[in-house]
């Protein structure tokens, strides 16, 4: 089976095929495709902006498509930044704004804990699609550590792995990261498919 990516972050692209590249016949990005979109993220749930996405893109390829909507989730500050997670200073998509309002957010917070969350959807062109998710806990530190990762990496210190995920290789983040555990649950339900 041949499907297509349905985001434009390298990143993600490069987790996604560790994952899962054994297990496609071609696993292609939006840009191999020839599909230039930014599929705007309107919903208020990881579920529905995962669907979202991966619908749109299923539309644009007319081949089955899987996207991902991942938010982190930090008791202190209710849940936020949750489903903003990308954008959560602001629509700029900027990573390093996300990580310094996050933490001017915890300054005095003494919990940290947190948790991220990934929803994974494949959608078909017929309309069918299948949801998996992915979880994994830790909490926030003081300051950003390693260099590796994205997003909020090197700030989110994974209890299993006791240090961020910028400090931890490719394969240390893949086997308990939340997009791992949801990638691997969604193989699964694919599998069974048949």
């Amino acid at each position: 089976m041949k499907l297509a990516l349905a985001t434009n972050n390298q990143h993600k692209i490069q987790e996604m095929r560790a994952i899962l590249g054994d297990s496609f016949e071609e696993l292609l990005s939006l840009k191999e495709l020839g599909i230039d979109v930014d599929v705007e993220e309107t919903g208020t749930t990881l579920e529905e902006n995962a669907l979202l996405k991966a619908r749109e893109i299923t539309r644009l390829s007319g081949m089955p498509s899987l996207a991902d909507d991942t938010g982190l989730m930090v008791d202190a500050l209710n849940g936020a930044p949750g489903v903003y997670s990308a954008r959560y200073a602001g629509e700029a998509h900027d990573d390093k704004a996300n990580r310094e309002l996050l933490l001017k957010n915890l300054s005095t917070a003494t919990d940290r804990s947190a948790h991220f969350s990934t929803v994974i959807a494949v959608c078909y062109p017929d309309g069918k699609y299948l949801l998996a998710e992915g979880r994994v806990e830790g909490k926030i530190g003081f300051e950003e550590r390693g260099n590796g990762g994205f997003g909020y990496d090197s700030l989110f210190i994974s209890d299993e792995l006791g240090k961020t995920f910028a400090e931890a290789t490719a394969e240390e983040k893949n086997s308990v990261s939340h997009r791992g555990r949801a990638l691997r649950a969604m193989l699964a339900k694919l599998q069974a498919e048949g």
